[in-house]
Formats: C-alpha cells, structure tokens, sequence
C-alpha cells in the first residue's frame, strides 16, 4: 500500500488552537486534515504571510440572495420584516431546481471570497412551483449539495420541517405551499438525502414553534436524533408575543424549559431574550446564530452578546437572507450595534483583549460546533480549512497577531482575503475562486430570466 501524500503551507504568523505561531509549517494529507504543525521552514512548501481558520457560515437560505435589494422600497411607514417576508413569498415562486443551483454556486462562492469554508443551509424550498411534490421529494437538496460541492464548499445540509403559518396549527398559506411536510413526509426526504449522499452532515431544522407545533417538534426529535438542529427562535417581537399567547412563555424560554437543549441545537437569531433565558440559554451550550447584517436589513432588533458572553455563551455569524455576503461585515456589525445600544466601546471583548480577535475565535468556534463541522481551529486532527489574509493591505502592514484581526475586521478598505483552502483543497487564489467567471456569468444569466417575471 502506498504512504498518503502530505501537503504543507508555511506561515510566517499562524492563529492555531491555542494562539498565534511565528514560522509554522502546517501539514495535511490526501483526506484534508491536518497531520503536523510545526516550527521551521520547509523549501518545497508554499509560503503565505497570515494563516487564520475558515470559519462557518451557520445560516444561509442561498436563494434569497438573488432577491438581495429588492425590497428596499418603502411601502409603508409600517414596513417590517413581516412585509419583506412578502415579497420572498412571491419570489420563491420563480425558482426552478436548476435557478437554485446556480444562486447557491454564487453565494457559496462569494462565500469563500469572504473567507466562509463550511455553510449551514437552512433549506426550506422543496417542491415544485405549484406547490406538488416532485417526483423525487429530495430534488432541490440535490441542487444545494451539487452546487456545495461544484464550489468547493463543506456543507451541513439543515432540511427545514415547515407545517404552519402560524401558533396553535395555523393552517399554512398557499404562498407557503413549496416549504410544507407532515412528519411522515419530512422523515422519508431526510432518508432520500441519506440514501444519495453518504459525504455530507445532514441534521434538520424545525422551521420555528410558529411553524411547528409541539407535538411535531417531540415526534421530529424522537425520530432522528443524529446531526445538529437549527431553529429560528424570538427574531421578531411578534414573534415573542405570540408564543407568549399560545404557549404561556417566550419561545427561548419554552425551547429551555421542554425540550433537551445542548451544544447539538443552534438558536438562530435568539434576538429578543429576557435575563433568565440568556443565562439559561448559555449554561444550555446551544450556539446563538447570529446573523448581523440581516437583522439589521430587516430591523429585527439587537441580540444582547455582551450578557450572553458574559456567562459564557457560544455564538456563531451567518449570512442568512445573503443581502450581502462579508465576513468581516457581520463581525463588525455585531459589535458596532452592542456599541451604539450600550453607548459603550470594545464591548465585547474581555478587558485588556483584542475585539477583533475575540468575535474572529468564538465564531470561528461556535460555527464549527453548530454546524459539526471538524474545523474552526487550525489544529493536528482537524480539516486543513484555512484562509491567508493579503498583508499588503495599508491597514494590516506591520501588524502582527490580533491587531491583525482588528485591522481586518475594523478598518480594511478592500476585500483582504488571498488565498482559501477548504479540507486541504485550494479554492480560492489572489481572492477570487477558482471557477469564479463561469459562476458569475450563469448568476447574471439566470438574473435576466427570472427577474423578468411576474411577482
């Protein structure tokens, strides 16, 4: 049997599991993970500057991002999130099996130009456009793990049970038709998935307790308890409000109190906690999948990450409605908006720490968690998923270790990502993908046809 082959980088500064390393030479082999980490050169090695981890992407509906823009008109002095949801409602109904193929090249793309190696799809759009299942019930998670794997992305594929429009079993909308399962019909597409695809990490997400009435939700967690789980929870007041109506507390507080919450569940938005939840919340281990730049685009609100941090809560970034698609953006934004609601700087950041390289750790981290994902750190034993930032940048030259990451995060006035590996393959080369013209090209072409149509 012949020896695995072995590939090396040399870094001149690394961000490892435990801090920064000046020299290393970091190895993995023909399976993408990381083999040997150690100090010195090696003169066949490739050489780059600044070596950072990929980090996950835990929330992304990927063909939103060919709606991105399109609600920016005011209808109303009452516009919300509850109208933007309209206009998706009416998008939704022009994407085909191949669109969304070619939406989530570009997004998974842009993705790994912004330094994302592995994505959570939250992948609710699964028949037909009339509304009638397709013949195979798993046809546009097909599409999804095809278009993960022509971009080169680590994908954990997140199939969102969707039954209700509302608490208390709310019969579903007919704009709602393409997302909607009963149990029994959700549980045979996640073993269709299984059946065709063995490579990928497949959990599933309860849409939100709106959507989901409790019972499902305990049928649902009976029936598969392998892989993570992702559910929307307190994005919106209303939201709050209702649950409060229907089931006597906030849906945070409902979700800790009767089901087995841990570090397999992901709370996406988590935006509007009372104290009790946050601590709860957190000593639970659940990630907080926090999606700035969305919340913001939507006007959700603001999640409270200085309390939730200080007991030690997990947070992860992700890009959901994929408005726009920047690392550093969302990290940015969560930090700008502690700093604007608190009237405060640095907030979160223990004293005497580096903002910037305390949000690039723990979402690096609680991403990997979220998604089970073997990544998030640059580490013997873990996925060779790394990013070398272009250190001729104005505002990175002469930086060393996390006044990196704050020079990256806080003040770069152009794209700094150089090159991305993701489980040992190089993707992304002096910033664009390696397939990035072909990708774009068909984005614009599918732009002209379905933008054309009637919504």
């Amino acid at each position: 049997m012949s020896a695995k082959k072995n590939y090396n980088l040399f870094a001149r500064q690394a961000l490892l599991a435990d801090g920064w390393m000046q020299n290393a030479l970091v190895s993995w082999d023909e399976t993408g993970t990381i083999t040997n980490i150690a100090s010195g050169q090696n003169p066949g090695a490739d050489k780059v500057d600044v070596l950072i981890p990929g980090m996950a992407n835990l929330h992304c509906h990927s063909f939103q991002r060919a709606m991105a823009a399109m609600a920016e008109m005011s209808q109303s002095k009452s516009d919300s999130f509850w109208s933007w949801r309209k206009l998706m409602y009416r998008f939704v109904h022009t994407i085909a099996p191949e669109h969304l193929h070619d939406i989530a090249c570009l997004a998974y793309m842009e993705m790994l130009e912004s330094g994302f190696t592995s994505v959570g799809e939250f992948h609710y759009l699964h028949h037909q456009i009339n509304g009638n299942a397709f013949d195979d019930p798993a046809e546009m998670s097909h599409q999804i793990i095809a278009a993960a794997a022509d971009t080169g992305m680590d994908l954990t594929l997140l199939p969102v049970f969707y039954a209700h429009s509302g608490f208390g079993g709310k019969a579903p909308s007919p704009q709602q038709y393409r997302f909607i399962h009963d149990v029994d019909g959700f549980l045979r597409l996640l073993q269709q998935i299984t059946s065709h695809h063995k490579d990928i990490v497949l959990g599933m997400a309860p849409h939100s307790l709106r959507a989901v009435t409790p019972d499902q939700l305990y049928e649902l967690l009976t029936a598969r308890q392998s892989g993570p789980i992702h559910i929307h929870a307190a994005e919106q007041q209303q939201e709050v409000k209702d649950c409060m109506a229907a089931l006597g507390v906030p849906p945070v507080r409902w979700l800790l109190d009767n089901v087995d919450i841990s570090p397999k569940w992901c709370l996406v938005h988590a935006t509007h906690m009372q104290d009790d939840e946050i601590r709860d919340m957190a000593r639970s281990g659940a990630i907080a999948g926090l999606c700035p730049v969305t919340e913001a685009n939507l006007g959700d609100g603001i999640f409270d990450g200085a309390s939730f941090l200080s007991h030690n809560g997990q947070i992860g970034i992700g890009s959901d409605s994929c408005v726009r698609i920047e690392l550093t953006e969302e990290l940015r934004l969560l930090e700008y908006g502690q700093r604007l609601r608190d009237q405060a700087r640095a907030v979160l950041a223990p004293v005497g720490k580096s903002v910037g390289g305390n949000l690039f750790r723990q979402a690096a981290i609680g991403g990997a968690v979220a998604l089970q994902q073997n990544s998030g750190t640059i580490a013997p034993g873990k996925r060779a998923s790394f990013v070398s930032l272009d250190m001729t940048q104005t505002n990175l030259s002469g930086r060393k270790m996390d006044a990196i990451l704050d020079g990256w995060i806080f003040s770069c006035q152009r794209p700094a990502i150089e090159h991305v590996w993701v489980s040992g393959t190089q993707m992304v080369k002096n910033g664009y993908h390696k397939n990035h013209e072909a990708i774009t090209r068909a984005y614009k072409d599918l732009l002209k046809k379905i933008l054309h149509k009637d919504m």
